[in-house]
């Protein structure tokens, strides 16, 4: 245990209270640890809250999002992709926002489509939990030291690269997000956390140990021990972007500078 996680509870409930209290909620749902928290406290405050879950056929996330939901208690909705609902959403990113970074367009595709087709107006997100309690296997085996200063400068990257381009797509399908992760309490109680406690490890379950702990304390063990895995090939978007390029021999950075000039 990484202290007492009560506090961090408190906050998180708080942050997720906040934004859906009496409110018809979706929630981009993975079916891991980061939406499942979210999704948990989003039962208990809003008036309706839906699970929607992008992937391709039989992909990971649409298989653990239905385990998951289903351990919750709560409504989720499937919203499968093909190839040609992959290249729209590049297309109509770079187009809207300006975005290159091939990464980041692979990676936002899922909230693409959740905002193209949920039915609710206000779209709750767990965006910023890798960046605040180490979720990336980048962080294996840092320093105390280093570890913060890495946690830090992707906190700002997020906040200052990503967080544009969501709210940009949402605004273009007349929607609205919420992060409860990057609520100013509990930013702070993430960053008054014993960092050595905190260093995750080669053991998946290492990472993001305080979330864990939470869960567990509200009851989800289930979504407690569900594995990280990067949103592009949780839901497949990856695969079908692989299958693009090898069919047109050409590089993903050569797909999207394609795109690009396609769009202007």
């Amino acid at each position: 245990m990484i202290g007492d996680p009560g506090p961090l509870k408190k906050a998180l409930e708080e942050a997720v209270g906040n934004a859906v209290s009496g409110k018809r909620i979706a929630v981009a749902f993975s079916g891991g640890l980061d939406s499942g928290i979210v999704a948990a406290f989003a039962k208990e405050h809003a008036e309706e809250a839906t699970l929607y879950t992008v992937g391709s056929e039989n992909s990971h996330d649409i298989k653990e999002a239905l385990t998951s939901a289903e351990e919750l208690g709560m409504r989720p909705v499937t919203i499968l992709i093909t190839e040609d609902d992959v290249m729209e959403g590049l297309r109509e990113m770079i187009r809207l926002t300006g975005t290159k970074d091939p990464v980041t367009l692979s990676f936002e595709l899922p909230l693409f489509h959740v905002c193209k087709n949920c039915e609710e107006d206000e779209i709750l997100s767990g965006l910023g939990a890798d960046e605040l309690f180490a979720g990336y296997s980048k962080y294996i085996g840092l320093g105390k030291d280093d570890l913060r200063k890495s946690l830090e400068e992707d906190t700002r990257k997020l906040l200052e690269n990503t967080l544009p381009h969501e709210r940009r797509i949402a605004e273009h399908f007349g929607k609205r997000m919420f992060y409860p992760f990057l609520d100013d309490m509990v930013v702070k109680e993430a960053r008054s956390l014993e960092m050595s406690g905190a260093v995750p490890t080669d053991d998946p379950m290492s990472r993001k140990r305080p979330l864990r702990e939470v869960s567990d304390m509200i009851g989800c063990h289930g979504i407690s021990a569900k594995e990280k895995k990067a949103a592009q090939y949780g839901s497949g978007s990856m695969g079908i972007i692989r299958k693009v390029c090898r069919k047109n021999n050409i590089t993903y950075a050569e797909l999207i500078e394609a795109i690009c000039k396609e769009v202007g």
